[in-house]
């Protein structure tokens, strides 16, 4: 039967690869940390998308706030997490087909590229970083977490040895910094990634940029998954009205998610086509940098977004405090020990710090469960 199959694959692996363009990057040119005998039915980006899609910090996803915390509880329709991700899934290997670029390679780096935000969203990584800050072990940013996660949490500790590439796309993503062209830096080592990781905890600025076109794609992609499904969900929260949208850039981008999606898939599509980059044209990504300006001030920063994100503030060097002391005085009754550090293999607790233990509890936590340990601590309940 095995003998049957390989043929049966290697004859369908042919038939996908002959689709790829000539700028795709190919399966079987990854690469893992630590080798492995080639799965019989999956490429090994297949592998690695399996891998992440089974994992529980992939299954953390739909506990995780996206812009508004709090509000699922009220109203399950409010994007959170996990539908980010099927966003940027969706949309990133729709580009990635009409590019003629690995689509397993793209849904891979997308599944994963968020596995380690925090509870809260950025409002959550601003005040764990803080915390990480006070306790020597550098700033706290999402994507690194992400990278930690697959290398060194999930499979209790043991990491799941995805493929370089895909290591490489899961840190190389980044919404939040505006770019019109990304072109990837092809030759960029392991060594690198250290280096820009030590780099960013130490609060610098660096230029990064995805070692693979298919990295790139995603990188843009998020973007263009957030800036209108945010404004949908704000609208939605009743802190924004749709005639209150810019009106220079709805004539442009649209006034609804699916019009603006539309617009900004076409750009890249159109500019990126048999090139070596991944970009918008010049006048959408103005119009795209203006509306997430606006999206900034009348979203981001409302007063009502913050004051439901005010817990997280108040809370977190308390939780941080209160879980590294359980540590140092071996509390074996905290849940970090119950739901953590218990599951975790000596590799994983030899390697890194108490601090950096607590850093990585939290980061793994879901809204209700960072809500719940709040006032499990602060409000104890006694019979």
């Amino acid at each position: 039967m095995n003998e049957r199959m390989n043929t049966i694959f290697t004859e369908i692996k042919a038939k996908h690869d002959s689709l790829l363009g000539p700028k795709a990057f190919r399966d079987t040119n990854a690469w893992r940390m630590k080798p492995e005998t080639p799965d019989l039915m999956r490429s090994r980006f297949a592998v690695d998308r399996d891998r992440i899609l089974y994992s529980g910090a992939y299954r953390r996803y739909h506990g995780k706030t996206q812009v508004f915390s709090f509000t699922n509880l009220i109203d399950e329709e409010m994007t959170n997490r996990n539908l980010h991700i099927a966003y940027v899934s969706q949309i990133s290997r729709t580009i990635g087909k009409y590019l003629g670029l690995n689509t397993e390679l793209i849904e891979a780096i997308a599944l994963g590229h968020d596995l380690g935000h925090c509870p809260f969203g950025h409002d959550g990584e601003q005040a764990l970083s803080e915390s990480c800050q006070e306790a020597g072990i550098g700033h706290f940013h999402h994507n690194i977490e992400s990278l930690h996660i697959v290398d060194h949490i999930s499979r209790k500790g043991k990491g799941l040895n995805l493929t370089f590439q895909v290591r490489d796309g899961i840190i190389s993503h980044d919404g939040e910094v505006h770019n019109t062209q990304l072109r990837p830096q092809l030759d960029k080592t392991q060594e690198q990634i250290q280096a820009y990781i030590d780099a960013k905890k130490n609060g610098e600025n660096v230029t990064w940029m995805p070692a693979t076109l298919e990295g790139c794609v995603v990188r843009i992609t998020d973007t263009i998954a957030y800036i209108g499904q945010d404004i949908e969900d704000a609208i939605r929260y009743n802190i924004l009205k749709r005639e209150e949208l810019p009106k220079e850039q709805v004539a442009y981008l649209g006034n609804k998610n699916s019009q603006i999606i539309d617009t900004l898939v076409k750009s890249v599509i159109t500019n990126s086509y048999d090139q070596d980059f991944i970009a918008f044209d010049d006048e959408t990504s103005e119009q795209l940098l203006a509306l997430k300006h606006f999206n900034y001030k009348r979203i981001y920063t409302d007063e009502n977004v913050k004051q439901s994100n005010a817990i997280i503030y108040r809370t977190m060097r308390i939780m941080f405090e209160k879980y590294l002391n359980d540590i140092r005085k071996q509390n074996k009754d905290s849940k970090i020990f119950k739901h953590f550090l218990n599951h975790k293999n000596p590799d994983y607790l030899e390697q890194f710090s108490p601090a950096e233990q607590v850093r990585d509890f939290i980061a793994t936590m879901t809204d209700r469960y960072y809500n719940e340990e709040v006032k499990a601590y602060m409000l104890p309940w006694r019979g």
